[in-house]
């Protein structure tokens, strides 16, 4: 057997374990894939990001789920990046860029009383339909139909990783959310590996504009994530495209994890051109501990 070191950082959230954790292995070009995956597993985390050079860029990020690996995802880069930059690494600079599975992506580096906050620019945001049962979406989430909020759309997003928004009328159905995450591919069935995000305009906290809650998919081996960057800009694109067209620009604070004792905020900042929309996240990270994993 051998062993690596990993890291844990919770994103989104400058207090131990809250925000959203994430599990960083450093200088892991020497891993493999099967081996990546093998250790993300036995972490268990909803992400574990392996930090890896770069012949493109400043470094390369690898993410993956306990179940397989992804794209990119937003609390790994904050978490990672954070956990780079409180390190030492990249001393003055501001901006950096990192290669993930979709790009290039710049990060910048910015202090803020005394607390440091990374931003990172997210991929093209896309957007399909959903023409699914609404009675069986609702209630793969726990919910009653009458609880969604009709008066929006409910669409795919993805700004790096798939994921179903689904407008809810109330706050009050969040604590009452129970994920059946085993129901998401049947219900799901123009992208049956996606997520499901559901989001609200009521908020705990009256700095925030946007509420939301993030149901795995099954095939990732987990069941929610606390707080999610990559979810978290699409929201900032879908506010522009079906909320309030005429805005040329957007920035906000998402709040999500309240319901299972995390407490996160993501900032989001959307920037409409005349072909697509810029999305960035911002937030800080803490660290949290180290520990061991064997792994064959």
């Amino acid at each position: 057997m051998n062993i690596v070191n990993v890291l844990h950082y919770d994103a989104f959230s400058s207090v131990p374990n809250k925000g959203n954790p994430v599990g960083i292995v450093l200088n892991a070009d020497y891993l493999t894939k099967d081996e990546m995956q093998h250790i993300a597993f036995k972490v268990g985390f909803n992400e574990t990001v392996f930090i890896l050079n770069s012949e493109k860029a400043d470094l390369r990020l690898k993410y993956f789920t306990p179940g397989h690996e992804i794209n990119l995802c937003g609390h790994a880069t904050i978490g990672s990046l954070y956990c780079l930059k409180s390190k030492g690494m990249f001393e003055d600079r501001k901006l950096i860029q990192i290669e993930t599975n979709v790009g290039i992506l710049p990060i910048k580096f910015d202090e803020m009383d005394e607390q440091l906050s990374i931003e990172m620019k997210q991929d093209r945001p896309q957007f399909t339909s959903f023409n699914g049962d609404l009675d069986k979406l609702a209630e793969s989430m726990g919910l009653a139909k009458e609880e969604l909020d009709l008066n929006k759309p409910i669409v795919y997003g993805s700004t790096g990783t798939w994921t179903l928004l689904v407008p809810i009328k109330k706050l009050s159905s969040f604590n009452n959310m129970t994920p059946k995450n085993q129901q998401f591919p049947n219900v799901l069935v123009e992208n049956v590996k996606s997520s499901i995000h559901p989001i609200c305009f009521e908020t705990y906290d009256n700095r925030a504009l946007m509420h939301a809650r993030h149901f795995s998919s099954p095939y990732s081996g987990t069941i929610e994530d606390p707080v999610t960057g990559t979810a978290s800009g699409v929201m900032g694109a879908y506010y522009l495209l079906y909320v309030n067209q005429n805005l040329t620009s957007v920035e906000f604070i998402v709040e999500q994890g309240q319901e299972i004792g995390r407490d996160g905020r993501v900032h989001v900042k959307a920037i409409r051109s005349e072909e697509d929309i810029d999305i960035f996240i911002s937030g800080t990270a803490i660290y949290v501990q180290e520990f061991k994993i064997e792994y064959e």
